[in-house]
């Protein structure tokens, strides 16, 4: 397969080994905030803070908040009543925060401002009569937040497949929000057939995939036309991740999915030259340091970035977060 992009000559030979790294890469200001939430509530309320569902989606950023005192949890029937709680970045159902309500517990809502937009635009979309059509993976626990949103009304399309053939009460009065973590070329095709079937159809006026999934997205394309080997550094739960690695190899180049380099196969750079290196959104930057210094080890002591875009964006934390946790303030109540 041709490589995306890519200007080398075919026959390119470097005499040093050569590691391209991704940029922008690894956390994204709502990972970012969501994160520092947990950290900060932990300071302030102390041990133990309950987490519903993985913060965000990374095996090592998890680990380390447990060790410092969170407990994750799957559902808030596993909370203690009147426990401190935190809803992560992905965002939840009303039917969750009811529940927590219910339970008298003390909640921050992490969840990502941009995933609390896509909430925002269903509900603003069924006001004026359309029918809501949804672009994401089923079972993601961003998609189970925007579908409890207005259970039975928003309909889920998950393919070009499904997007040919779902049905809606009036094809002239249709409405689509995307998850936040697609891949730009995957969620295209599916909008293009929408369109197709639906000329009226609304989209929302900013794009509902998030600056970050964009820019790594595209930062893996440059990878992909340079390197002969692209390493995503996240974990295998995570949608963002997933799709860096299969933007890579639609450009043509070998990719593999790991959470770090600790026990990586050491077969896997035999003979490489170039190596490019990202990091998911959820992914930490030390893990990158750390599988920068591993690859020096191995000879990939040449390290570049390729920098496709410059982020400045930056979220404020929930509300008294930053300032100082008073449980009496937020008892039966959401801080956001």
């Amino acid at each position: 397969m041709e490589r995306c992009g890519s200007n080398l000559p075919p026959n390119a030979v470097h005499t040093a080994k050569r590691l391209l790294l991704a940029a922008p890469r690894g956390f994204c200001a709502g990972v970012d905030r969501a994160v520092k939430t947990v950290e900060l509530t932990l300071q302030i309320c102390g041990s133990p803070v309950y987490v519903r569902k993985q913060i965000v989606h990374n095996l090592h950023v998890v680990n380390r908040l447990v060790a410092s005192g969170a407990v994750f949890v799957e559902e808030l029937s596993e909370v203690p009543e009147g426990s401190v709680v935190v809803f992560s970045a992905h965002g939840v159902a009303p039917d969750v925060h009811q529940s927590a309500l219910e339970r008298n517990l003390q909640v921050i809502d992490a969840t990502c401002p941009l995933v609390t937009k896509v909430h925002l635009e269903a509900h603003a979309y069924h006001r004026r009569g359309l029918s809501v059509l949804f672009i994401g993976h089923p079972g993601h626990d961003e998609v189970l937040g925007v579908l409890g949103e207005l259970p039975g009304i928003i309909k889920l399309v998950g393919s070009t497949d499904e997007a040919a053939t779902v049905q809606v009460s009036d094809p002239d009065r249709v409405g689509v929000i995307m998850q936040t973590t697609l891949s730009l070329d995957d969620s295209s095709e599916i909008l293009a057939v929408l369109r197709r079937r639906f000329p009226a159809l609304v989209v929302p006026p900013v794009d509902d995939i998030c600056y970050a999934t964009q820019n790594r997205q595209r930062a893996v394309h440059a990878l992909a036309a340079l390197a002969e080997l692209v390493i995503v550094l996240g974990s295998p739960n995570s949608s963002n991740a997933n799709r860096l690695r299969e933007v890579a190899e639609s450009c043509g180049a070998t990719a593999y999915l790991l959470n770090d380099l600790s026990t990586v196969d050491l077969a896997l750079f035999q003979d490489k030259q170039t190596i490019g290196v990202t990091a998911s959104a959820s992914t930490p930057e030390w893990i990158v340091q750390e599988a920068v210094s591993f690859l020096a080890s191995q000879g990939f002591s040449e390290v570049e970035e390729i920098n496709v875009a410059e982020e400045t964006v930056t979220f404020s934390l929930p509300r008294h977060v930053s300032q100082a946790f008073v449980p009496t303030h937020a008892i039966g109540s959401v801080v956001r």
